[in-house]
């Protein structure tokens, strides 16, 4: 299975990073904004981005009434994005309209379900009245979100073989808590290194940090591709000699 690799805009102005994003043009072909970025510049950040050639991730996580959501998706499909999140815990009817909503107006857009916060623990997910652990709380609302006609899920490493096992083939999951082997965690608590992430079955890997941090990004960025690469080699070989 190919994994590409999605960067992550931690800033609040695509100038911020606009040096280095110039610099990883042709290396890098997803980028994510969120909502601190859309925040401060609005739909403007997502179109200065696509002008660059790179397609957009926009993870906005949209929670709310079934019609506010389906409205907002119907707004987004105006703009140059690939991929939308939204929440799961909005439940069924959320969803469903969602999906409808993008059938109808975004058909090329992927929606993401967010199920489990990566930054939450057991013990964070407890807090919030939900007593379960957070592999079975991701796989429980995958399912929901799959059943609605949601394709695709952000989720924690440790969560992509549970979902694997639980859900069709065909939905496409996407990884954050992904850390180069000699990265610090910062404020992700399930992490895997990318070529573990890409054997566990990820479709996609989100990384900012490591990359925006180090001393050399296209370096940084070009070795997590290649380890994703290697990966994907061998896996080739594997299949070549059954």
């Amino acid at each position: 299975m190919a994994c590409d690799l999605i960067l992550v805009l931690d800033a609040q102005s695509p100038r911020e990073v606009t040096p280095t994003l110039k610099s990883l043009q042709g290396t890098v072909h997803w980028v994510k904004v969120g909502l601190e970025m859309y925040t401060a510049c609005g739909p403007d950040a997502v179109r200065e981005i696509a002008d660059m050639g790179f397609n957009v991730f926009l993870d906005l996580k949209l929670h709310d009434i079934p019609n506010t959501v389906a409205k907002a998706i119907e707004s987004a499909a105006r703009l140059p994005i690939r991929m939308l999140t939204l929440h799961t815990s909005g439940g069924r009817e959320m969803m469903q309209w969602a999906a409808k909503a993008r059938q109808q107006h975004a058909p090329s857009v992927l929606l993401l379900g967010v199920t489990v916060l990566t930054s939450m623990s057991a013990a964070g997910l407890a807090e919030t009245g939900v007593a379960d652990t957070p592999p079975n709380q991701v796989v429980r609302l995958g399912r929901l979100a799959a059943q609605s006609g949601i394709r695709g899920l952000v989720c924690s490493p440790l969560e992509i073989a549970p979902l694997r096992a639980a859900l069709p083939p065909d939905v496409v999951l996407v990884t954050p808590g992904i850390r180069p082997r000699d990265a610090r965690a910062d404020d992700q608590t399930r992490v895997m290194t990318p070529a573990e992430a890409a054997a566990a079955g990820a479709n996609y890997i989100v990384v900012g940090r490591p990359i925006f941090k180090a001393p050399d990004p296209v370096a940084a960025a070009r070795a997590i591709l290649a380890e994703l690469e290697s990966h994907r080699g061998q896996m080739s070989d594997v299949r070549g000699q059954t």
